[in-house]
């Protein structure tokens, strides 16, 4: 099926402010709270969002074989089971409606008060019901940054990493949305110079600017996804800030790693992008250090050239951009993780969320978190109005963008923004 949702010359009958995230040519999906307390699946076009399940009910999808109750659910998990067939379907027939040349949906004004919401008339929700959420390790700038900080500077990735992609399971239940603030975290910590651990609020909290993305049903127990096949279980992708406490986490990842260093929250944006809508943005990613095993080898632009950016806004000031990173500076692309995930036979299900790991760029500039920012806390990053930061204060406001741009269009991500409480009090 071809995807003319795509079509860069497309336009709009829908007035989109300058430089959107969601041109035509983007159409996400996301879950929504209407005006009238009504949870459904929708899109995004501009500053509009578009209740699919009243599109539906009023028989503008009639010709796709959907459910009479597919969009009118709480997660889009069982729309992503449906395959990419029907999503693919779907963004078609959406950017259909809504093109400057189609008078179908355009000229029924009763419609378009029951579909359309402007965003302040909306709260946005999960996209997913996440039942599994890996954590992956793929920078080899960020690995490479890591291993000098706390190991033997000459031999800073360990001999496992240029042959396989490193990854954990988190906790899919702190997986929270944009706007959702997240507790500053507490937990046993070893102070400098003693062998005794106390108890405390983290003092080094950090962000990691990340991506992640949602799969589909794929496979049963046992059964590998080959790596030529992975991209057909991917729906679409998400921006994500894994927050980690780095004092828990160096005193309890040895032997088994990450635990209540990582577990507290992670953030996302609510509307996912769609692998069809970031077709046009392959690039190459970068070259194998070290031959691969045939089960993880790649053929054609497995990368994605999207801008990366994060920002902090401390409570009374404004906010200011520290870092610029971009997801092409992935070493493992997402077809790798997905099949090393795989090849043991671990099954796959829709609404599964994969994380790619801190994404930093070449240069100190493009570091994806206040750890390599800081250089573990030995130099501070200037913020506007002259505060310091070596990593996240209570009522700070992080914030992550994403997007790609090119001479005939921007698809974008949105942002996640996310502000630290401080510890949980009853």
């Amino acid at each position: 099926m071809s995807l003319k949702a795509n079509d860069p010359s497309r336009k709009t009958w829908l007035d989109l402010p300058d430089n959107t995230d969601f041109p035509i040519q983007n159409i996400p999906f996301g879950v929504f709270l209407t005006r009238d307390d009504i949870i459904t699946i929708g899109t995004r076009i501009g500053d509009y969002a578009i209740d699919l399940g009243a599109l539906h009910q009023l028989g503008y999808f009639k010709d796709i074989p959907l459910t009479d109750d597919i969009f009118l659910q709480d997660t889009l998990n069982d729309f992503i089971a449906d395959g990419r067939k029907t999503w693919r379907s779907v963004r078609n027939r959406v950017a259909e409606l809504f093109d400057v040349n189609n008078d179908e949906f355009k000229s029924n004004e009763k419609d378009k008060e029951t579909v359309l919401f402007t965003l302040d008339e909306i709260e946005m929700q999960m996209p997913v019901q996440v039942g599994d959420y890996t954590d992956f390790y793929s920078s080899k700038e960020h690995a490479t940054n890591v291993g000098k900080m706390f190991r033997d500077p000459e031999n800073a990735l360990l001999p496992n990493w240029l042959h396989a992609p490193i990854g954990y399971h988190g906790r899919s239940s702190s997986i929270v949305p944009s706007g959702i603030p997240i507790h500053r975290p507490q937990g046993q910590k070893l102070p400098k110079g003693s062998d005794e651990p106390i108890f405390g609020p983290t003092r080094q909290l950090d962000f990691e600017l990340e991506m992640a993305f949602i799969t589909t049903d794929s496979n049963h127990l046992g059964e590998p996804i080959p790596i030529e096949d992975a991209e057909s279980y991917i729906f679409g992708m998400v921006l994500f800030n894994d927050w980690s406490a780095r004092d828990l986490q160096k005193w309890e990842y040895v032997p088994l790693g990450p635990f209540l260093g990582k577990n507290f929250g992670c953030s996302i944006s609510p509307w996912i992008v769609t692998l069809d809508a970031l077709e046009p943005f392959r690039v190459e990613g970068p070259k194998p250090v070290k031959k691969l095993l045939p089960y993880l080898q790649t053929t054609d632009k497995k990368s994605f050239d999207i801008n990366l950016s994060v920002a902090i806004k401390p409570e009374n000031s404004d906010e200011m951009v520290i870092t610029k990173s971009n997801f092409k500076y992935m070493y493992w692309n997402m077809s790798q993780q997905l099949a090393h995930h795989t090849v043991n036979g671990c099954p796959v299900n829709s609404g599964d969320m994969m994380a790619s790991g801190t994404i930093s760029g070449p240069t100190p500039d493009s570091y994806g978190s206040m750890l390599e920012l800081s250089w573990g806390g030995s130099k501070t990053v200037k913020l506007n109005g002259g505060e310091e930061r070596r990593y996240i204060e209570d009522n700070d406001t992080v914030t992550l963008r994403g997007y790609y741009q090119n001479y005939e269009v921007r698809i974008g991500f949105g942002e996640v923004s996310t502000k630290i409480l401080p510890v949980f009090k009853s």
